[in-house]
């Protein structure tokens, strides 16, 4: 796949685009206005040359000789450089004709467009053109053609063109230049923020960028970034006190298995002695495959790679018939187990994880429950399209530091406060996972009198992956 232009590039590309655009447009601007300027004063003389004839036209009577017409006419054009002038009846008849040049031509081509400016080219000369008509109280209208020499004019704006265009082109490339040098020096802090993050690894997860020192643009990717190498921070930390805890919870069934072993092997021993070491060693391979098992289904879920057998679960029934399995072993710890229902408790869901959950939950709460004390389990249904499942017990309160870490994996409070059910201290992080999977949430409060965990689900389930 062909990599995308720079955005250097790209910038420099957009800043050449618009000075190609905008220079060119007012250089066309100026060359119009200049130009418009010549050709209004052009019009302006020709408009007084012709107002002059006119005038000295309408003064003129029929009985004064034709040279003191022609000296008055004449005498206008002195003042006006490169100025001529050509008077016509409109029956053709020529009244007035400049020198050495030859108006004639003009008549046929002027003489419908009175009042009008227009060029005419004659052997390689450009003369600006003013035909005006007028009406003779005494005679026949006449009409009056003015023009003026304007090569120098021309001369002038081709030469300002030559320059005007070399200067757009010029200013279009300085500009493209000094756009690339603005948006190099604009990248500034992006290259300081790319030097720190190829610095970042695993060793060196506490550095952190400044946002207060970058620009406005980049304020959002520092903080961003600091929030990522926060949660890279965390989840480090958690892998490496994970691996530590996996590490010392395998630790002690491995060390029972060898000192059997070794206890086993070091005399000869009776077949029975033998089938009782076995026996003793299958518990401890029971133990580690479970806690490998529950190490699968956790990193599964964390990973999305868990696949939830849905059916409709009734949350009652499951309930009764846990209460009814762990009946015996509750009635062994002098604990009661109690069940209170609100409404309908069905919901959708994988029945044996759920089940799974409130076994971990249930056998949670009743190893901490104090003698002749009661465990108590209560099914609410809100109008919110939730199910509360509440497991409550009385107790040791857990102190307030400790609760935000109760679902972490193989953590413990104290000795006196173990999480049983699973062994490993994995039972509430394996309930988390669960109910989370299902797009529900978990909480835990505890004070003197008792301590609550509350799973809120879904009846239709929005999971969260």
């Amino acid at each position: 796949m062909r990599q995308p232009p720079s955005l250097a590039l790209r910038v420099t590309l957009l800043f050449g685009i618009a000075a190609a655009i905008v220079f060119p447009i007012f250089g066309w601007v100026i060359d119009r206005s200049i130009s418009n300027h010549f050709t209004d004063e052009d019009a302006a003389e020709l408009k007084i040359i012709t107002s002059a004839a006119q005038q000295v036209l309408s003064v003129t009577r029929h009985e004064d000789p034709p040279t003191m017409l022609e000296q008055q006419l004449n005498g206008i054009l002195t003042r006006y450089h490169s100025a001529s002038l050509f008077i016509v009846t409109q029956d053709g008849r020529s009244l007035f004709a400049s020198p050495g040049l030859d108006l004639s031509a003009l008549t046929r081509t002027t003489v419908s467009r009175h009042n009008s400016i227009s060029q005419w080219h004659d052997a390689g000369h450009t003369y600006r053109v003013l035909s005006q008509h007028f009406n003779r109280d005494d005679g026949p209208p006449y009409t009056v053609i003015a023009t003026m020499l304007i090569d120098h004019h021309i001369q002038f704006l081709e030469a300002f063109r030559q320059t005007l265009w070399l200067i757009t082109i010029i200013a279009i490339a300085l500009m493209s230049l000094l756009g690339w040098i603005a948006v190099r020096q604009g990248h500034t802090p992006l290259h300081r923020i790319v030097a720190q993050i190829r610095q970042t690894s695993a060793n060196e997860l506490n550095a952190r960028l400044s946002p207060e020192t970058m620009p406005r643009e980049l304020t959002d990717l520092a903080v961003s970034f600091n929030e990522m190498l926060n949660r890279l921070e965390e989840s480090f930390a958690r892998l490496s006190n994970f691996s530590a805890d996996i590490a010392h919870e395998l630790r002690t069934p491995v060390a029972n298995l060898m000192t059997q072993t070794q206890v086993a092997l070091s005399q000869p021993r009776s077949l029975d002695e033998y089938r009782e070491t076995l026996y003793s060693s299958i518990e401890e391979y029971e133990r580690m495959a479970q806690m490998i098992g529950d190490m699968l289904f956790l990193a599964q879920a964390d990973n999305g790679l868990y696949t939830l057998n849905e059916t409709t679960v009734d949350l009652n029934k499951e309930v009764q018939s846990l209460l009814e399995y762990y009946e015996l072993w509750a009635d062994e710890h002098r604990v009661a187990l109690m069940l209170e229902q609100q409404g309908d408790t069905t919901v959708s869901g994988d029945r044996l994880m759920l089940r799974r959950a409130l076994s971990n939950l249930l056998t949670n709460a009743i190893h901490h429950t104090p003698i002749n004390q009661t465990v108590r389990i209560k099914l609410e249904s809100s109008s919110h399209n939730e199910i509360g499942i509440v497991v409550s017990n009385p107790g040791p309160p857990i102190p307030a530091e400790h609760l935000p870490r109760l679902f972490d994996r193989f953590y413990r409070v104290d000795p006196s406060r173990q999480r049983s059910g699973e062994g490993a201290g994995l039972g509430l992080a394996i309930v988390k996972s669960i109910v989370e999977v299902h797009g529900g949430s978990i909480e835990v409060t505890s004070t003197r009198e008792n301590t609550q965990f509350r799973m809120t689900l879904h009846r239709r389930r929005t999971p969260n992956n």
